[in-house]
């Protein structure tokens, strides 16, 4: 009975010894997998989120967070990288509504125009300043707050970053096997030796290298990071830009008829915006002359119409006194002059008209720019005589006629009176006369190519209705009465011209070359850690081992160590196997029982593993 018991405690004494080893084991390896996770936190500059600690946690139910812990905690949240995307996605998606709806800032009269025709939903648009997205609350908002997210987000990790690089690589870890990527082998050179020729090696490779206790500690691939980082101060950069370009830009438009010039003061624009904080003393001094415009055009086939040729060719002159010089200016060819482009956006036709009283005094003789409504320019304007003309009884008053210019016209009893074709090739002006108060006396702006007929009488024909014709070039316009004449002399081209000076765009253009190469940089780029650990085992042979870590998982992270030792083997070379004679075996107690093995072994129960037959990760098995 005794001798039971005493078995029986021994057994439980056996059991709970190895309980408790195997307790203190797994303790040991948890503790060895929070050092190989921190070690692999610490390849990121990326913040660590943390999460507010509440009385909750600990049972009860009030915040212990006061005002300052929850402001730390809004901060945390805004400068955080999913933050910084959200907001920049919801900029990008705001920014959708100024490239579909009419915005103020670009053309007043297509916004005047679609909330003539969409009433109702114009209102929801303004209520919601979807007519001037960019400068809009809720557009300035996400735009401060994506600007304020980045700055809290870089000027941290930018500091964290010069200190990784001012830093040596940390030590080994002391269970090596248990890194993603592994080989070990024995060999016969010193430890010493072989942590030089791994210092050599590294270094070749452009890691960064140093002896740490036994094992040389390698990095590579800061790159990464530095990308990151440029990355994100790009997008900054084109912030700025982008805001300075709305702050301090100007643009104008100016109509130019063939012979006319402009210079770049504001009085000659014949519209004119700008940034809140631009100063009109700031205006480029230029000017240049329209020569010629040339525009050619497809004349057969389904293209039909299509321009070939656009480009309207001046003389400019840079300064108040500058040389003048001749240049071209095409679509999406811009004239730059002094950091100011002048755009070619538009074209059409400026019929020439000599108008004449009843004495037959030449009153007004020019040439009168409209404006196109379809692709085949055909286009419609006002002439207006303002001054000098006399009626049959010599008292002054002013002149108007309707204008419809077609330049090339496909006869008569051919369908309605449109262009057939852009070119000038059968050009005819139809024109319809009134005479009155032009109403432009009341000091009220008054649109050029319009015809406000409020004030005014039309002329009649024989048949007591509105006297129109169409004429050709040459041909003229007999007013009723002897009250005189208007004659279609020839055409002239006009070219419209946008003059802008942006300063940012420079900077934005940089900034987004340098946020290619940095996105670029951060996601080709892999950080990786490499240690190699030399120590003399017990039998006099050195042990090598080498492992590797990644910032994220990779494959070519093994096949980057199973080089690096196929370079380092070149110094230290795999020992060779040990084998002894097998001495004869006594009578084995049973047939089963088994014999010696064909294969030798090392110490550690295994052969040395070449690192091409390194497994990708884990122990050796």
């Amino acid at each position: 009975m005794s001798k039971a018991n005493s078995s029986t405690d021994t057994g439980a004494r056996t059991e709970e010894t190895e309980t408790g080893a195997r307790t203190e084991e797994s303790a040991a390896e948890r503790e060895q997998e929070r050092v190989d996770h921190a070690a692999g936190e610490r390849l990121s500059t990326a913040p660590r989120e943390e999460r507010p600690e509440t009385e909750s946690e600990s049972g009860a139910g009030v915040p212990a967070m006061g005002v300052v812990g929850w402001i730390r905690w809004f901060w945390r949240q805004l400068t955080s990288m999913r933050v910084a995307l959200i907001l920049l996605f919801l900029l990008s998606l705001g920014a959708i509504p100024g490239s579909l709806i009419p915005q103020t800032s670009v053309d007043d009269l297509k916004v005047q125009n679609f909330k003539d025709q969409h009433t109702t939903l114009s209102t929801i648009y303004e209520k919601f300043q979807l007519f001037d997205v960019y400068s809009s609350v809720w557009f300035s908002a996400i735009y401060i707050l994506l600007f304020v997210s980045l700055i809290g987000c870089i000027v941290p990790r930018t500091g964290q970053f010069v200190g990784q690089l001012r830093s040596r690589p940390p030590g080994a870890p002391k269970r090596l096997n248990r890194l993603p990527a592994y080989t070990t082998w024995r060999t016969e050179a010193e430890p010493e030796q072989v942590h030089e020729a791994a210092l050599g090696v590294l270094g070749k490779r452009r890691f960064r290298a140093h002896t740490a206790g036994d094992a040389v500690a390698a990095e590579k691939g800061y790159l990464r990071e530095a990308g990151n980082l440029i990355f994100h101060i790009a997008l900054i950069v084109m912030l700025v830009a982008f805001a300075a370009g709305q702050l301090f830009k100007s643009e104008g438009g100016k109509l130019v008829v063939e012979g006319d010039g402009f210079a770049n003061t504001l009085t000659q624009y014949d519209d004119f915006k700008s940034g809140s904080l631009y100063d009109s003393d700031s205006l480029a001094p230029f000017s240049f002359v329209l020569d010629d415009f040339v525009g050619t055009y497809e004349e057969s086939g389904p293209q039909r119409g299509t321009p070939r040729t656009f480009e309207a060719r001046v003389k400019y002159t840079e300064g108040a006194d500058g040389p003048e010089r001749k240049g071209v200016i095409r679509v999406n060819e811009p004239l730059v002059v002094d950091g100011t482009k002048v755009y070619l956006i538009a074209h059409g036709y400026a019929p020439v008209v000599t108008v004449r009283d009843g004495r037959g005094k030449v009153v007004s003789r020019n040439s009168v720019p409209l404006l196109p409504i379809d692709n085949n320019i055909t286009s419609t304007g006002a002439i207006k005589v303002m001054d000098g003309y006399r009626d049959k009884n010599g008292v002054k008053t002013q002149l108007g006629f309707k204008a419809f210019f077609v330049p090339t016209f496909a006869g008569h009893g051919k369908g309605q009176m449109f262009s057939q074709f852009p070119g000038a090739e059968f050009p005819v002006l139809a024109l319809s006369a009134y005479r009155g108060s032009l109403g432009v006396d009341s000091g009220l702006p008054q649109n050029v190519y319009q015809l406000d007929t409020s004030k005014m009488k039309e002329f009649k024909n024989e048949d007591g209705e509105l006297l129109k014709k169409m004429l050709r070039p040459g041909e003229k316009l007999d007013l009723a009465d002897g009250e005189g004449s208007i004659t279609f002399d020839g055409i002239e081209e006009w070219a419209s011209f946008q003059i802008s000076q942006q300063p940012g765009n420079g900077w934005a253009l940089g900034g987004a070359i340098a946020a290619i190469a940095g996105l670029a940089g951060s996601l080709f780029i892999q950080r990786r850690r490499v240690w190699v650990r030399a120590v003399r085992g017990p039998d006099g042979v050195t042990v090598v081992e080498m492992a590797g870590l990644g910032r994220s998982e990779s494959a070519k992270l093994p096949e980057e160590l199973g080089d690096l030792a196929a370079a380092l083997i070149t110094t230290a070379p795999v020992a060779p196997e040990k084998t002894e004679a097998p001495e004869k075996p006594e009578a084995p107690e049973s047939p089963d029982a088994p014999g010696p093995s064909d294969d030798a072994t090392n110490e550690a129960g295994s052969r040395p593993v070449h690192p091409a037959e390194a497994p990708a990760e884990g122990a050796e098995k």
